[in-house]
């Protein structure tokens, strides 16, 4: 239970009266605003109707509309305390500066400018009040805030609910969605295998110095001063790759005596700096002991080292994978138009449904089956879902026809061109060869589990001309197919992939890639500020929901440009009220300037025409 959260010295210390703030005694410590009763007097009154018009189209009116008031208040509120410490923020506005943080790709300190002071910021979460309370968050209560929802892995709930609105709002169609992964980068550089070495021994010989001085000082100082001060580590990355494999020698040496020092003192063993040289010890190297003679230590070959290993000090959750590199990976699946009028298009919602962090060397087979469960279980579930070859494993491809959805997936590899594929064989009902692909009959089929057997003559298969690539092979008394369920489904599944109604319905996978391409863009997402899996899943998960709000905005302003003049051009009561407001505010103006000098005080009047 956190109760001095907001206990900063940068925030006012007088707490304001609201009447819009639910209180639940005098002395409330949890504040919330109630967002859903309309303002008796407009507070935004003085924007004028251009503005106002403006300010209705952009992104900020749809989040205070719609997604702010059902922001899950209810999840973070517990883990305040109601009785001591200081009152919190309106947790309302807390969690919206969090989102559109993490939106539009702002720093702790711009983000608490945009809170006082910019009206698109404020209209967005709802804050009519001109006073400190209302508008202003120290950066230190919004570090503390983002660590509550990181810590209890509370970005999922912002995530869910908002796009659950969303869909309801929009009536967003999720029978057809499609899936895909983007490649993320935490705020950590990039080490080859001498810095991994060298950045662990540094970490683990700051940490030693200030904990433990006086076994610092125990140590080699030609050890110490190769590796402790920060210039000494510049030296590693100007290693020569003629030079590179005797240096990495020399530092897994060193590293492995470092280990061995302190294995048997169980206060240094117990720092973290020491299990990180554990660990790349174990990655990285191979410890040969022979009787009677000392250990030695011995580098593994790259091919050998593992996917999931320790890329960088910093950021202990990165792993690696081999065809994009150091990171994180993001699952992203999301709903799809196939109307080929592009101004239809526009006017539909392609929501973000699923957003799941992982780190980069888990495969992308592994993510699907996850995906399908939550869309189900909050009522999102598509019928059709558009994916690449990793993803429609026939593993999957299984799993999902018992939750009745198609996985459109092209299988994975390809057969050669002069190879018979299993599909040309003609079959019955019950899965058995009735006749191979130059109309010989099989002499007996055999059908045991899963598994089929089709006999046929030698001779047939002898005189064949197609028989250097058929997968018919000779036996000793006839020549045998040997094919399994798994086996057959796949040979299936690639002859559909040659037909016109598979390449019309793959077709839109594609636009997946303009939808990474602007989570990058818009949120900035590749390249994040924060190290951690925990910090780098709650950014990738608010930014999803950043995008998700920005393409609704999209969305509403084409639906209102097409509705029908008689319809949409009608003027509300508040809208003829603002417009007479206007009018009569320019004429008020433009009089006193006519009659300003009426009113001058005595003697002002006389001096002016004097002169």
């Amino acid at each position: 239970m956190i109760s001095l959260f907001y206990a900063c010295n940068d925030d006012p210390l007088v707490i304001g009266f609201s009447p819009t703030i639910e209180r639940l005694g005098a002395e409330e410590m949890i504040h919330t605003k109630d967002h859903k009763t309309a303002y008796i007097f407009d507070p935004w009154h003085f924007l004028g109707r251009k503005r106002r018009r403006l300010m209705d189209e952009s992104w900020a009116a749809l989040f205070r509309e719609h997604i702010l008031c059902e922001l899950p208040v209810n999840k973070v509120a517990p883990y305040f305390s109601d009785g001591m410490g200081r009152p919190t923020k309106e947790l309302y506005t807390a969690l919206g500066v969090l989102v559109l943080q993490q939106m539009l790709d702002l720093t702790d300190e711009e983000t608490v400018s945009q809170l006082a002071f910019n009206l698109q910021w404020h209209y967005a979460l709802d804050i009519a009040d001109e006073t400190d309370e209302a508008k202003y968050l120290c950066a230190k209560t919004l570090w503390n805030l983002r660590s509550v929802v990181i810590e209890n892995h509370l970005e999922q709930h912002l995530f869910e609910r908002s796009t659950d609105v969303l869909a309801r709002v929009f009536k967003v169609d999720t029978s057809k969605q499609r899936m895909d992964s983007v490649h993320i980068k935490s705020n950590m550089r990039r080490l080859g295998r001498i810095g991994i070495f060298a950045k662990s021994i540094h970490a683990f010989l700051v940490n030693l110095k200030r904990q433990h001085e006086e076994s610092l000082g125990n140590l080699d100082q030609g050890l110490v001063e190769r590796y402790l001060p920060e210039k000494a580590l510049g030296c590693f990355s100007l290693v020569k790759p003629s030079e590179a494999e005797k240096t990495l020698e020399r530092v897994s040496g060193d590293l492995f005596h470092l280990v061995q020092r302190f294995a048997d003192d169980p206060q240094v063993s117990s720092m973290y700096s020491y299990r990180t040289m554990l660990r790349v010890l174990k990655e990285h190297c191979e410890i040969q002991e022979e009787e009677g003679g000392p250990a030695e230590v011995k580098v593994k070959p790259s091919r050998e080292i593992p996917s999931d290993s320790l890329q960088n000090p910093s950021d202990p959750d990165a792993t690696y994978d081999g065809h994009k590199g150091q990171g994180y990976q993001v699952q992203v699946m999301e709903t799809y138009c196939t109307h080929e009028d592009e101004k239809e298009r526009d006017k539909t919602l392609n929501l973000i449904t699923h957003v799941e962090v992982q780190p980069a060397c888990e495969s992308d087979a592994h993510a699907l089956i996850p995906a399908l469960e939550s869309a189900i279980e909050r009522g999102l579930a598509p019928e059709e879902v558009l994916a690449d070859s990793l993803y429609g494993s026939d593993d999957n491809c299984q799993k999902a026809e018992a939750m009745d959805i198609e996985i459109i997936s092209p299988t994975m590899g390809s057969v050669k061109q002069e190879t018979i594929s299993l599909s040309e064989f003609r079959f019955s009902d019950r899965g058995k060869i009735i006749a191979c692909p130059q109309g010989h009959v099989p002499v007996r089929t055999k059908h045991k589990k899963n598994r089929y057997t089709a006999a046929f003559e030698c001779s047939d298969c002898t005189a064949c001309p197609m028989r250097q690539g058929c997968p018919v092979k000779p036996g000793k008394k006839h020549c045998h197919l040997r094919y399994d369920d798994k086996t057959m489904r796949i040979a299936n599944r690639r002859t559909i992939e040659h037909s016109a109604q598979f390449k019309e319905k793959y077709r839109w996978r594609a636009g997946v890639e303009s939808t990474m391409s602007a989570y990058d863009r818009t949120t900035g997402v590749k390249r994040l500020r924060v190290r951690g899996f925990p910090a780098v899943r709650f950014c990738a998960t608010l930014k999803a929901i950043g995008v998700n709000l920005m393409r609704a905005t999209a969305v509403r302003k084409a639906r209102r440009a097409g509705q029908d003049p008689a319809q949409g051009g009608r003027l509300s009561l508040q809208s003829v009220i603002s417009v007479v407001k206007e009018h009569v505010a320019s004429v008020w103006g433009v009089a006193k300037l006519i009659f300003s000098p009426f009113a001058c005080p005595k003697g002002t009047f006389q001096a002016h025409f004097a002169l």
